[in-house]
């Protein structure tokens, strides 16, 4: 088993793997605490837009995608602090148009042939070295901008109503929180999939809250959990020959089964 290590392919998995995880334990407690986990599928499906312009434009498909998303994620904010009434028709509306754009760029670009399933549910092992660096680039990011504004996103998070009058600006936090969502969702496209993506930010977060009870240390265990997901479903997906983004998938929905079985029975 040991031996597939020496692939370079492998290698680059395994680091994707762990800079997702990363970025997938932090965001995904922020969006499980925040509630906006359908928001957040509403950006993870409208970022298919940004993939088919990039394709489109013949740029790199993970910089179009994350321009698009977090164009999205600005547009759902300001929509949403103004209008929750009809929210679901509203995410619904750009889930939908978010993909038929991406679909309709690739339908145009001419000689365009490659296999576009990779980006709906993962590929793990066809991250490339520039795939990397940007995802390690991304995770930079996201943990300084976390970090660096830690107690606000944490009042705004938890407590809106009581952040406002702490002279904390709840809108632009929660803009942010959103286009740090969106991020995440672009550095695991190539992991798990647009169509997965929601799992591998939920999953590790809903069992990080059964042994955590700061948001830091959520993120924490989130993060180490997410990539023992990874790892352990790259290593289903090798031994198997099925898809990286499923396994990883299932692996997580059969731990979080065992461990809630095993809470139930106590």
């Amino acid at each position: 088993m040991l031996e597939v290590l020496q692939y370079e392919f492998i290698q680059n998995a395994l680091i994707a793997g762990v800079l997702i995880s990363i970025a997938a334990g932090i965001i995904g407690s922020l969006v499980v605490v925040n509630k906006i986990t359908f928001l957040t599928g509403g950006i993870a499906h409208s970022s298919y837009g940004g993939i088919g312009l990039a394709i489109y434009l013949g740029i790199p498909v993970l910089f179009g995608a994350t321009v698009f998303a977090v164009l999205t994620a600005v547009i759902i904010a300001i929509i949403t602090l103004k209008n929750r009434t009809r929210i679901d028709a509203i995410i619904g509306m750009m889930w939908a148009s978010g993909m038929a754009i991406g679909i309709i760029f690739v339908d145009l670009t001419p000689g365009y042939n490659v296999d576009l399933m990779s980006y709906l549910f993962g590929s793990i092992i066809a991250v490339s070295n520039d795939d990397i660096l940007y995802m390690t680039c991304l995770d930079i990011f996201i943990i300084g901008i976390v970090v660096f504004f830690y107690k606000e996103i944490l009042a705004v998070s938890y407590d809106s109503e009581f952040a406002s009058l702490r002279g904390i600006n709840v809108k632009f936090f929660y803009t942010l929180i959103l286009i740090l969502a969106a991020l995440c969702v672009v550095a695991a496209i190539k992991a798990v999939g647009l169509i997965l993506v929601i799992a591998l930010l939920t999953i590790p977060t809903y069992l990080a809250e059964t042994f955590a009870s700061k948001l830091s240390t959520m993120m924490i265990i989130s993060s180490i959990l997410a990539t023992m997901f990874t790892i352990l479903g790259l290593i289903v997906s090798y031994m198997y020959d099925i898809s990286s983004g499923a396994s990883i998938i299932m692996v997580a929905v059969i731990i979080l089964a065992a461990v809630k079985f095993l809470n139930f029975k106590k």
